[in-house]
């Protein structure tokens, strides 16, 4: 029987980082000191949706997505408690409609539940390859513990029996009603238990449970094992439990803590892209999530490891982080405090008709190629738009999501309503053909220039309060290079 596991990895860290010094600066008379390094921060625009878009994308590349059966979304931090989100990213990556998707909530280890069930659907042979995200950004209440450690992140993975490049072995699951983080349905800010009985009575019990317990049931021991990663929210704590399972330190995958923080769903998923990142043929690998217990999960990685493309993703979007030096911007973008955006800042009712017949457009950035001479266009036309051609009615669809392009022009406006002013927008001339104008974003006005090489980005364009509507498209942002 063909192996069962990972085929494809992908990875997303916000670009701003926001350091646990200036929260400290900020919030200090309510905490102690600062902890150490930053955390990535997601942008305004920016939520867990759109970040786990940007890992599919960045996992799917060079992939037949008209291959991929299934997307499975785990996250915490869903933008609708009644809609799907996996189908919104399934229809932004372009995936076939005749898909199965699926949201894994409420639960921090949702992410390798979502992995295993995946690799469940394809050892039975329901499906033959299905896309697991997961993303969380968390919010914590100003002043608290909990500020200090939450980062953003997210991180994918296609599940499937081709080209495997780590194999899914087994998983171990610990399921327990642990009261150390809740959220209800009108909770604003992740509520959390006092930080010592979460260390000791959570983490401290649960991931040596569920490690152990793997061990146990594969009749393997620790030696046997590469590397093993799991979450922790306190150097110690994490040092503590490798030594309780006999761990050596050149087995235990760094934390990502100081350079993202605890990013909920995603914090184990990412570090199982870190292990990836590093893994040789041969090496067995063990991830373990927190939450409600824990799970382990098993996997050998395979030849096709070498094989891969671009190993180094993670290491690529940690480098290109920007400082986000003030906490107040933080505030406002997490809406936090209220901010005026200007007289523009009111929201058009969405015409939800008008949303679904354009989907294709809009969500999945879709236009059109003429047939007669190859020239594409956004948005989709009738006309062929080159003047030497002008063919009427000779279209087929062209996807531009995935396109890189470069910036013609650009306008910083001050006038238009935005909570990070100036609004940058310009005309991007992508690679191939086509133009449109697209807001850009992660970028400031003194980096933007002519010639500016950018690749697109599903991001919240709006939020439609009254209707209870957040609204998607893609910008352009620098390419990470």
């Amino acid at each position: 029987m063909a192996d069962i596991g990972i085929s494809a990895y992908g990875v997303y860290v916000p670009r701003y980082r926001l350091s646990r010094k200036a929260i400290s600066q900020a919030m200090g008379w309510l905490s102690p000191g600062a902890l150490p390094g930053e955390k990535a921060v997601a942008n305004y625009d920016e939520d867990s949706l759109t970040m786990a878009a940007a890992a599919g994308v960045d996992c799917l590349k060079g992939a037949d997505r008209a291959g991929v059966d299934g997307l499975y979304f785990a996250s915490t931090t869903f933008p609708y408690r009644e809609r799907e989100s996996a189908a919104i990213i399934a229809t932004a990556l372009d995936l076939s409609s005749n898909i199965r998707t699926a949201d894994f909530a409420d639960s921090l280890k949702a992410g390798t539940g979502a992995i295993v069930s995946a690799g469940d659907s394809v050892k039975a042979g329901g499906a033959k390859s299905i896309l697991v995200c997961g993303s969380d950004s968390r919010l914590a209440k100003p002043g608290s513990p909990q500020e200090m450690v939450f980062g953003d992140g997210a991180a994918a993975f296609l599940i499937g029996s081709s080209k495997v490049i780590a194999s899914l072995e087994g998983s171990y699951s610990a399921a327990y009603d642990f009261p150390d983080y809740r959220r209800s349905e009108d909770d604003k800010f992740v509520r959390a238990a006092e930080d010592r009985f979460i260390r000791e009575e959570g983490y401290a019990r649960f991931i040596p449970e569920a490690i152990s317990g793997l061990l146990k049931k594969y009749k393997l021991e620790a030696k046997d094992v590469a590397k093993v990663a799991y979450p922790c929210l306190n150097f110690r704590q994490h040092a503590t439990i490798a030594k309780r399972l006999g761990l050596q330190p050149e087995q235990v995958q760094e934390p990502l803590f100081a350079a993202i923080g605890e990013a909920g769903v995603a914090s184990p998923l990412m570090l199982l892209v870190a292990m990836l990142e590093e893994a040789k043929p041969g090496d067995s690998i063990l991830l373990t999530s927190y939450g409600n217990g824990a799970e382990a999960v098993l996997f050998k990685v395979t030849g096709e490891i070498e094989k891969f493309k671009d190993r180094g993703r993670l290491k690529k979007q940690l480098a290109f982080g920007r400082e986000l030096a003030s906490y107040n911007k933080y505030l406002v973008f997490r809406g936090i405090i209220p901010v005026e955006a200007g007289a523009g800042g009111e929201v058009a009712p969405t015409q939800l008709p008008l949303t679904w017949r354009e989907r294709k457009a809009i969500l999945a950035l879709y236009g059109s190629k003429c047939r007669r001479c190859g020239t594409p266009q956004y948005p989709p036309q009738r006309i062929c738009v080159n003047p030497d051609c002008g063919a009427v009615d000779e279209m087929e669809d062209y996807c531009f999501s995935d396109k890189r392009g470069v910036i013609f022009s650009y306008t910083a406006d001050r006038v238009a309503s935005s909570i990070d002013p100036p609004l940058l927008y310009g005309m991007i001339d992508f690679d191939g053909g086509g133009r449109f104008v697209f807001e850009i974003t992660d970028c400031e006005r003194d980096l933007v220039k002519i010639g500016m090489p950018v690749e697109m980005s599903l991001r919240r364009k709006y939020l439609d309060e009254l209707r209870g509507i957040y609204g998607y498209f893609w910008k352009a942002v620098p390419i990470k290079e």
